[in-house]
């Protein structure tokens, strides 16, 4: 399982910081962490995701947040959670003291009372402070571009340190977001919502293949489906 790691660094020739890496996340695989029903709640995420992807294309951090709710979820100071979140425990079950205000429901020409605008307010600082980090800054991912990815790759391709710095983990995971990021016709955009771009096809497809994936890999035949795709389009040159 992949524990997000906050505020981390110290001790690391490589890292310099000046404020002790506050702001700082990242991501390490630990093959023991997490209990049965943690690992079984990723993979829950991860399939749903999977199969609305092309619904909705972003990922709303949700790997993150479940992280971050969890070490939030005992020491949160305003012990106010959103009911219906699928994602961390119904606080009233856990603790049946806290009362917790239903969600405002407003119709289109319904006045707007003070009690509506104090719960709203309630719910949505409970919310954010359910994903605040423990060093104060508030953790997301930037993985709308999809023009990051493949150069780190080629990169460490050229320079001949792909399967030094790369893990079978890193390589899993890398191909998991390409293959998510892949838009219907077979190709990639710039970024996750855009259309399909000859730059943002080639680039996806060569990082896949220095990933280790076959001409023919990938489910609904992705990889035969992206080479299609860019040779429709008059190919890489």
């Amino acid at each position: 399982m992949w524990k997000l790691k906050i505020a981390e660094g110290k001790g690391d020739p490589w890292l310099v910081t000046v404020n002790n890496h506050v702001g700082r996340q990242h991501w390490e695989f630990e093959p023991e962490a997490g209990t049965p029903e943690e690992r079984a709640e990723v993979e829950k995420a991860r399939e749903e995701f999977k199969r609305n992807r092309f619904k909705m294309r972003q990922s709303a951090d949700l790997l993150m947040r479940m992280q971050v709710r969890k070490f939030n979820y005992h020491k949160c100071s305003i012990r106010i959670q959103l009911l219906e979140s699928k994602l961390i425990p119904d606080l009233r079950r856990e603790n049946p003291s806290v009362s917790i205000p239903p969600s405002i429901k407003l119709k289109e020409r319904e006045g707007i009372t003070e009690e509506a605008v104090t719960i709203t307010l309630k719910r949505a600082i409970g919310f954010f402070s359910t994903i605040q980090a423990h060093d104060g800054h508030w953790p997301g991912e930037c993985a709308g571009a999809l023009f990051f990815l493949p150069p780190l790759v080629i990169s460490l391709y050229i320079a001949g340190s792909i399967n030094n710095v790369l893990s079978s983990e890193h390589k899993k995971e890398m191909k998991r977001f390409i293959y998510n990021s892949q838009n219907e016709d077979g190709g990639w955009g710039l970024h996750l919502e855009g259309h399909s771009t000859m730059f943002g096809s080639v680039l996806n497809y060569i990082a896949l293949r220095l990933l280790g994936e076959g001409p023919d890999d990938g489910e609904d035949n992705s990889m035969a489906r992206s080479r299609q795709w860019i040779l429709d389009h008059e190919g890489a040159s």
